[in-house]
Parts: C-alpha cells; structure tokens; sequence
C-alpha cells in the first residue's frame, strides 16, 4: 500500500509524471511552478531520466518535440509568459501529432502581470493558444491528489489521441501543500508506437511533419478533426455536487471551487438550494452535463480569478437566453469567501430563488 506524502500540487505533479514514465522533462524557470522543475532536477538523475533546464522556454518545448517524436514521455511546465512563448511548438507538436503533458500554473497578466494566483489563462489552453485548427485536452485538478491522479491522466490521453494535453491549475493550487497517495496504474494500455522515430534499419522509414503542400494539410485538418470531435463527445468530465435539486448553481474549477464546495455545504444547512458544477475537463467543456441542469428555476454564477472567461463556454452550454451571474477577479486579487456569499445573497433577494 502505497504511504500518504506531505507535497505540494506542483511536486504531487512531478513524481506521478515521473511514475507514469515520464523521464525526460525540459523547463526553463517561472514562478509559480518553479517546485516542478527543482523536483524533476533532483529525481530525474535518480531514475536514469534526463532534465534539461533549456536556455528559453521555446528552447525547451523544442526539445519535448524531439523526445516525443522517439515515442518517449516526457513533459514541460510553465506558466502564462512561458506558455505563450511555447504556443508554436505546441502548435508544432499538434501538427505532427505528438504526445505531451504541458503544465501550466496559472499567474496574474497579461505581460508579465505579477506571481501571485490567477485564472485568467483560460482562453489560451481552451482555445488552442497557438496558430491553426488544433484544440489541446485541457484537465483542471482542485485538489493536490487530484493534481496527482489527472497528471497519470494527463499521459494516457497524450499517447492514446497523440496529441499535447494541458494540466492548468492556479497558482495557489500549485503551491498548496496536502496529503497525497501517488497511485499509478502500472499495466495500462500498451499504445501503437510504430508511428515512431526509432531508426529504419529493417523497416520503411517515418516521416512526422506538419508541412503539407496541395492537399496534404486538408487532410491532416479532416484526421485532426474528427479526432476532437470524438474527444468530445467521449471524454468530458465534471463533478456535479448538489445540484440535482439546486435552484442556484456555482459554476468554479480548481481553487475557487474549493471556496463554492465550503459555501454550498454551509447554506445547504441553511436550507438554500444550491450546488456546484466543477468542470474538471475545460477541453472538452462537460456542455451536455451543464444543459442537463437547465430548469426554468434555475440561476447560475460563475466564480472565477479572471475577468469572466469561463462564462463564454457556460453560456454557450446552457443557452444565452439563461442568465449567468458571475463573480470574479483580476490581476492576482483572490477573491474571499465573504464576497462569494454577498454576491450569492444579492442573486437571491433579486431573482427569487427559494429558501
């Protein structure tokens, strides 16, 4: 049985990458997920892995390219400026087809902005981020375990749709320091790696690009899609905590659905309706759980550390003729519990909800 460890989520992240099979990472340092790569600088030699601390974060996404391309795992974190500066490699990667787990630990912008706790990095991983028709799996842990058990997810889903996959977590998640059991499967799946750059000494050569003249690329664009719109109709997920009844519903992920779960237990004993959606895939977003919970009773607030970026997607699953209220912050303000509750009283003294 595997013994509880006392580790912060950005550590809780690297020993599982590293369980799961990753041993080779290449980063280049940001606060707030510098632990990752201090982890990986003191572990990786441990497992006979290689770590690179790159001269440039688009140095270092470069080299996941080439590592991916020989079939092995391997991993690189950052946050908002560095991930920004990763965009065209994980473009790259997205083109050809690689798998790899990028973490992002999500600081306050744009620029440079400042090192304290942000969401506001939602529209870059949900979006793509980078140039073309490509999507990138998005997982949003809230909890150091979680962090742990998605990164295992995070790997499996790289190799089984060849493709990058995003952990996006804030910066408070990634310094929070919890109990964690890091569990990994040992016998999953066993993926096709005949796509591979291993040398072609007794069979055809293989070729990984992303350059396509005539119509190459249209084809590549017609693999890649269908390929999303499998992953979206197979592999959503989200927690739904009270909200089968609810007549309001807190739509958070990572930290500060922390902050609604604590909320909801509280006015639950007050005799107030309400409940919780987590998204814990942003891509793909859990739309058709999120339609399910549309009654004409029903209001809906999402709490985020951004200036509203989450809403789009609520909106765009629950009909733009709902309302949707939000709460929220920028530019690294943590937004307190007191705060979440007047907001929620506010809704219910004007809208009607029952008590």
């Amino acid at each position: 049985m595997n013994k509880k460890k006392l580790l912060c989520a950005n550590e809780a992240i690297a020993e599982t990458a590293i369980q799961s099979g990753c041993k080779h990472y290449y980063g280049y340092p940001i606060t707030p997920q510098n632990e990752i790569s201090a982890y990986m600088a003191k572990r990786l030699p441990e497992v006979s892995g290689t770590f690179i601390q790159a001269e440039s974060e688009i140095a270092a996404i470069n080299m996941c390219f080439g590592t991916a391309a020989t079939g092995k795992r391997t991993m690189t974190s950052s946050s908002g400026p560095g991930i920004s500066l990763k965009q065209e490699g994980i473009s790259y990667m997205a083109g050809c087809e690689l798998p790899i787990v990028i973490v992002d630990v999500m600081r306050a912008g744009p620029g440079l902005g400042n090192i304290t706790p942000s969401q506001s990095d939602y529209f870059q991983a949900t979006r793509g981020g980078g140039h073309g028709d490509y999507r990138t799996m998005v997982l949003a842990p809230s909890s150091v375990q979680e962090s742990a058990d998605l990164t295992e997810k995070a790997f499996y889903f790289a190799d089984k749709y060849r493709m990058p996959v995003l952990l996006l977590l804030d910066g408070m998640l990634g310094q929070l320091r919890e109990p964690v059991v890091i569990n990994v499967n040992k016998t999953e799946e066993q993926f096709d790696k005949s796509w591979c750059l291993t040398g072609c000494k007794d069979r055809e050569q293989n070729i990984i690009r992303s350059l396509f003249l005539g119509d190459g690329v249209g084809l590549m664009n017609d693999r890649l899609q269908a390929k999303y719109n499998f992953i979206t109709e197979n592999e959503s997920c989200a927690e739904s905590y009270n909200a089968e009844d609810a007549e309001l519903i807190l739509i958070a992920y990572g930290t500060p659905a922390r902050m609604c779960k604590s909320i909801v237990n509280k006015l639950r004993k007050e005799g107030i309706k309400i409940g919780l959606v987590r998204p814990i895939t942003l891509w793909p977003f859990p739309t058709k759980l999120l339609r399910d919970t549309v009654k004409d009773t029903v209001e809906y607030l999402v709490v985020e550390w951004s200036s509203g970026q989450l809403i789009e997607d609520v909106k765009l699953s629950i009909g733009l003729e709902n309302p949707v209220h939000f709460i929220g912050s920028h530019g690294g303000r943590i937004i307190e519990l007191q705060e979440i509750e007047n907001k929620i009283s506010s809704i219910i003294e004007k809208n009607g909800v029952k008590i």
